[in-house]
């Protein structure tokens, strides 16, 4: 069966179509098509408050896209949520009402409360040894949620809104930082080993420069010496020499700045990385709806 999740960010929006197989009583996901759209909305919204009427086209005009593949695809069930960028937009339920309007698409505004949730849904930690401590770190465009995993159980989740667009356009009050690094050491005094799992397109950007293969994980050092590296060349030639996407040229040094900050302020010394996020999350909790649904 074949799940859609679609992913309005503040950076880009995704849409990803999973197939979910049951293997020896246990589903697996596989993705099958992922399709990523830079629409940027948080450029309106952490300048203007909201979003413009040219952004607003933009975002109906690849809904319908999308909502038209997800029909193509005939799925069981499709999800849509909106993050950072559409909870701050003042216009943000009137735009969700239009695209209801005009593509059928439901869309729901997520707090970062939920977000957190939901990316942590994908159940990474089964991965992982139960009797280490993890920080779970999902970098956005708006906002940063971080999820501590302890003795089996969430013990503490927040959102911040510290993102790479709103570093991008200078909109990150420096007391939200001193607030991140004050949730930081409150809630990982005493916790050793600490490590982290990173989620968000930048953090798999990087991995995939550093040229890993064996292990899944960064190590601090390795990231700082990635973030100098990038941070020697000019955005033109990240696009160029580096073949980054330009919506990506520019962000993936704020989020590596976001996720440096963390680890030190954690004292985490290496980094997993997964390679899923939202959407994923998105799949996973369509996927135990539609079970609970049919053992009923």
């Amino acid at each position: 069966m074949v799940f859609a999740a679609i992913d309005i960010g503040s950076n880009a929006m995704r849409l990803l179509f999973c197939r979910v197989y049951t293997v020896e009583g246990k589903p697996r996901f596989s993705k099958e098509e992922l399709i990523r759209m830079p629409v940027r909305l948080g450029e309106d919204v952490f300048l203007q408050g909201k979003i413009t009427e040219a952004k607003g086209e933009r975002l109906i005009g690849t809904l319908r896209g999308f909502a038209e593949l997800i029909k193509a695809y005939g799925v069981v069930d499709y999800k849509a949520v909106a993050t950072s960028a559409m909870r701050d937009a003042s216009n943000g339920p009137q735009i969700i009402g239009k695209i209801k309007e005009e593509t059928g698409i439901h869309v729901e505004i997520i707090d970062g409360k939920n977000e957190a949730a939901m990316v942590f849904s994908n159940h990474i930690e089964e991965l992982l040894n139960p009797k280490h401590a993890y920080l779970y770190i999902d970098v956005g465009g708006g906002s940063t949620e971080l999820t501590l995993y302890f003795n089996s159980k969430v013990i503490s989740a927040r959102s911040f809104n510290i993102g790479t667009v709103r570093m991008l356009l200078d909109k990150v009050e420096k007391e939200e930082w001193e607030e991140m690094k004050a949730w930081l050491k409150r809630n990982t005094a005493g916790i050793h080993p600490l490590h982290a799992i990173g989620s968000g397109g930048n953090i798999n950007k990087i991995f995939k420069i550093s040229g890993k293969k064996e292990t899944k994980h960064l190590s601090y050092d390795k990231l700082k010496s990635i973030y100098e590296m990038l941070c020697s060349y000019t955005y033109q030639e990240r696009i160029e020499l580096l073949g980054m996407k330009p919506d990506r040229a520019d962000v993936i040094i704020p989020a590596s700045k976001i996720f440096l900050t963390i680890m030190k302020n954690a004292d985490i010394e290496k980094v997993y990385v997964p390679q899923v996020g939202l959407s994923d999350g998105l799949v996973h909790q369509m996927y135990e709806n539609y079970k609970a649904d049919h053992r009923k």
